[in-house]
């Protein structure tokens, strides 16, 4: 039966148009759909990343701030500052990861190559009341995660950075982080304040022991 002018309908090939352009439509939206999810998932993540990196440069500087001064419990009369070279550093501080601590706590900062040759840069805590803590992650998959030291001495108007610190009767005046990807190289300062009170309680000591 053949359809005359006045009727209406839709010939097979119409609909298999129509299908086709619809099916066409549908793959075109689910697309997109899946591009901005993506995209939402992609920010999310990189708010996530960046939230953790700011989280562990808050806990290094807290814990470099909070560095004190301590004696050697195996070594009478000598003291624990502070010690450092490029690819780790040790140091008691006050400030614990996991909250307040009775005493204090000895905080190792080390630089650990993974599987892939990248580097990541881990913090662990020894101490009164710290035990089964384990190691914790800071940084990681960089290709180069290094420290220095800025040197200053009292006699000299000018410092310079060194790579290595040795020295346990003083502490260096900042410390320099360095994270590396590629052409791309992010330093961090963080100046220690406890430096001031170590080197005016070395100054009255001496004082002191000048006046006997």
């Amino acid at each position: 039966m053949h359809r005359t002018s006045g009727e209406h309908g839709f010939t097979l090939l119409e609909l298999m148009i129509s299908i086709t352009l619809i099916v066409f439509i549908l793959l075109i939206a689910g697309t997109a759909i899946r591009l901005g999810l993506r995209s939402v998932d992609s920010g999310e993540k990189r708010i996530e990343s960046l939230e953790r990196f700011r989280a562990s440069l808050n806990i290094i500087d807290a814990q470099v701030q909070s560095e004190l001064t301590v004696p050697m419990q195996e070594n009478a009369g000598k003291r624990i500052v502070f010690l450092g070279d490029s690819e780790s550093m040790q140091f008691p501080s006050n400030f614990s990861l996991w909250g307040n601590q009775p005493g204090y706590v000895t905080v190792s900062y080390k630089v650990a190559q993974d599987q892939w040759g990248k580097q990541d840069l881990y913090v662990e805590e020894t101490g009164t009341g710290v035990t089964g803590k384990g190691e914790v992650k800071l940084f990681e998959f960089f290709d180069r995660i290094y420290f220095d030291y800025f040197y200053k001495d009292p006699k000299e108007e000018k410092g310079s950075w060194v790579e290595e610190w040795t020295t346990t009767d003083s502490v260096p005046e900042k410390i320099r982080l360095h994270l590396v990807n590629g052409e791309r190289e992010m330093s961090f300062i963080i100046p220690m304040k406890m430096r001031d009170l170590i080197v005016r309680a070395g100054a009255v000591a001496a004082a002191n022991a000048g006046n006997q």
